[in-house]
């Protein structure tokens, strides 16, 4: 915590320029920090922020903004799909997609693998506000490797959300070629992926590594954005595919009303901002179609 202002949380961006750019929260009160064995875990409250976690020194949620991603990682996938009965998710330890998910009418089963079982602890204990629906009947918890499960289950889930930190300690393999092949045999037919997949600022060349990766496996493949204040640039991306058919992500399947919306207490996600999700800067969409040619 005083890596560099004494009494703020000082994160590098993680990129080519990581060692010039750092941005720093204050650190009004901390509330837990530990070493789980696996990664450094942090938690501490902002009076601008609220509660917040970081895990290795990277931020990874905010009580103020992590509507904006926890909504848009699932519901991009769910909305996309015409009837998402199971749904894996890989990660997301601090339970904020279970609980997105559980707001979607036609979700009979959700199973989350989190390899860090400290995560799921801590995050019960002081962040009440993500975790409140690890108990649900709906909700099975596995506490070990994700990928592991993916290869060891076979056309088994219609959604699978990879809800990762950045692609380094636990997470590295979340970003690999083979972990993409998994993905696409652990779906069935009409299956969907959500993938946390960096920002279109720092990271554009594992985005397109990415992209070119799951398009060669996934018939339909797309990039989409979403704004969070606190992560690295203030935007953050999802890699989105579809197993076997050719959709357009940005016209969804389930639309909602706005009566819906406020059934299901959503803060960020609309219809509206999820056809807007798809629509990319100039640069990036060039990229991304250069990434498409053989």
């Amino acid at each position: 915590m005083d890596s560099y202002i004494k009494g703020y949380f000082c994160e590098h961006e993680l990129g080519d320029d990581n060692d010039k750019i750092i941005r720093a929260v204050k650190c009004d009160k901390l509330i837990h920090q530990e070493n789980t064995g696996m990664q450094e875990l942090v938690v501490f409250d902002s009076d601008a922020l609220g509660r917040c976690l970081a895990l290795d020194g990277a931020m990874q949620l905010t009580e103020k903004d992590e509507s904006s991603y926890q909504e848009m990682i699932s519901f991009l996938a769910l909305n996309s799909h015409p009837d998402p009965k199971k749904v894996l998710i890989v990660g997301g330890g601090d339970g904020g997609v279970i609980r997105e998910c559980l707001k979607h009418h036609c979700v009979e089963e959700i199973t989350l693998c989190e390899i860090d079982k400290r995560v799921v602890e801590l995050s019960k204990k002081y962040l009440p506000f993500m975790s409140s629906s690890f108990d649900h009947p709906k909700v099975t918890v596995n506490i070990g490797d994700g990928y592991a499960f993916i290869r060891e289950n076979k056309n088994a889930f219609d959604i699978i959300i990879t809800d990762s930190s950045d692609p380094k300690g636990p997470a590295v393999s979340l970003f690999q070629r083979d972990y993409y092949k998994s993905l696409h045999e652990c779906l069935r037919s009409g299956g969907i992926i959500s993938c946390q997949a960096e920002t279109i600022w720092y990271h554009l060349s594992l985005i397109k590594f990415l992209h070119t990766t799951a398009s060669e496996f996934f018939k339909t493949v797309a990039y989409a954005t979403t704004m969070v204040p606190t992560y690295p640039s203030g935007q953050i991306g999802f890699l989105l595919a579809c197993k076997d058919q050719r959709i357009n992500f940005d016209v969804p399947f389930h639309k909602f009303t706005e009566e819906q919306v406020d059934e299901m207490k959503l803060k960020y996600y609309s219809t509206e901002i999820h056809q807007a999700a798809f629509v990319l800067p100039t640069f990036v969409r060039k990229a991304l179609q250069l990434a498409e040619t053989p």
